[in-house]
């Protein structure tokens, strides 16, 4: 819920200061805020896989592919928030979620694939961030900041992982200009599959454009006043560098963890490259770096699981305006907290979804196979297709135009990677289904 601006509130210069262009109160996001998301929604299970991802590819394509990654998604993210508003005069209204977004640029049946690309994705990633958590062992405390524990639990793993090459027990291990051997590691098929998979691990280490149009609505649009006219600078320039020192700071991270958990895994590299040091000292760091790591799932799950959550609501108060279940709030006092507002259908709703996803983590807790697959999934029409198609119909860029025509190759591509590894994905999927018995220890 939030507060309307009335025309009157509108219409008083001073009072207009506590609210946006859009009627909602003054949005208080910076830059730092919104890296600090954008760290926490990009850093999480996708960097456990990195050190197994590099091992499949070896430590020419592996660096390689990670890099081409990271900058397809800071390119594509740049196109994402110059259309986080409509088109029209100055600045343009708002959009408030990727489906908006998609309908006020493109619409038609798109807005219906846009949605069901998302959301898919949206459950896919709360369910692969489940199966992170339960494979930690560990018990959250909350009353420490997010972003800080994803670069946390990397550090303490690249830490870790130097430690152990500088130390000798690294020395003994086998690594590769192309990663595993064929006919040493693994046979011809799993190299070509387990390298396909490995590209959909590390396209999910980039998932991040989903929940991007969330975050900019959060940022606020520096104002500067020329005489006695207040003159609006778009967020889109703020999210812009948002993005950049975001996917900079985890593509720094994840080529450190990626290439020193393979040095010293080497070919043998785990899923989780935490789990390879399971009995490794000192116990109680490895430990803490679990603690990051389910207190950073904590606040990454809400992050992905918001536009959910929001979508639901929002559509079934549209849908059931009269029932009080699910439209009224319930005004709760909380002893030192205060009033808290609290909605039946919320909590009900919102507990159920929670259940359901730890359930279907513990039927298929398929680290690797599954990430991969959400990874693959995703990455073409979220972070690469809707934004490309949107930049073009947004600066109705001619067709067959030299930008026009490297714009469709750069999508064509990715449509293909994405393909790959999703054929990559559900074999290594299918292998794990077929010796897994659901709810009993190995």
């Amino acid at each position: 819920m939030y507060i309307e601006a009335t025309t009157e509130t509108l219409e008083n210069g001073a009072t207009n200061k506590n609210f946006d262009d859009d009627g909602r109160p003054k949005r208080t996001g910076t830059l730092l805020t919104a890296s600090a998301h954008i760290v926490t929604a990009v850093i999480g299970s996708g960097v456990l896989s990195l050190a197994w991802a590099i091992a499949q590819l070896g430590w020419v394509a592996g660096p390689s592919v990670l890099a081409a990654f990271s900058f397809i998604t800071y390119f594509t993210s740049t196109l994402l928030a110059d259309s986080y508003r409509s088109p029209g005069p100055v600045l343009g209204n708002r959009n408030y979620t990727y489906m908006d977004v998609v309908r006020s640029h493109l619409g038609g049946y798109k807005v219906q694939l846009c949605g069901l690309a998302q959301y898919g994705n949206l459950v896919g990633v709360t369910i692969g961030y489940t199966i992170t958590a339960s494979i930690n062992n560990s018990e959250p405390n909350t009353k420490f900041p997010q972003a800080p524990q994803s670069c946390a639990y990397s550090s303490i793993g690249l830490g870790l992982s130097v430690a152990k090459v500088a130390g000798g027990s690294g020395h003994n291990v086998r690594t590769s200009l192309t990663g595993t051997v064929v006919g040493v590691d693994v046979t011809g098929s799993e190299k070509v599959w387990n390298s396909f998979q490995a590209i959909g691990d590390i396209a999910f280490a980039y998932a991040y454009s989903t929940v991007l149009i969330e975050i900019q609505g959060l940022a606020s649009i520096r104002t500067q006043w020329i005489g006695h006219i207040e003159e609006p600078t778009p967020e889109n320039k703020v999210m812009k560098k948002a993005s950049l020192v975001g996917v900079l700071t985890t593509t720094i991270f994840y080529i450190l963890c990626g290439c020193t958990g393979y040095a010293a895994f080497g070919n043998k590299a785990p899923g989780n490259f935490l789990t390879g040091f399971g009995f490794y000292e000192p116990f109680w760091l490895i430990d803490f770096a679990n603690i990051c790591i389910a207190i950073h799932l904590i606040g990454a799950y809400q992050v992905f699981a918001q536009p959910i959550f929001g979508f639901v609501e929002g559509r079934s108060r549209q849908k059931w305006p009269e029932n009080k279940f699910i439209t009224k709030e319930h005004a709760v006092r909380i002893p030192i907290i205060g009033t808290y507002p609290v909605n039946f259908f919320r909590m009900v709703w919102r507990t159920v979804y929670v259940i359901v996803t730890a359930l279907i983590a513990m039927i298929f807790p398929f680290f690797n196979g599954f990430l991969g697959l959400i990874g693959a999934a995703s990455f073409y029409p979220l972070t690469v297709y809707f934004p490309i198609e949107m930049h073009i119909a947004q600066t109705k860029i001619p067709k067959y135009s030299f930008t026009w025509i490297w714009l469709k190759i750069l999508s064509w591509a990715c449509l293909i990677v994405s393909l790959v590894a999703a054929a990559g994905s559900v074999q290594g999927l299918a292998q794990d289904v077929r010796k897994y018995k659901p709810f009993q220890t190995q």
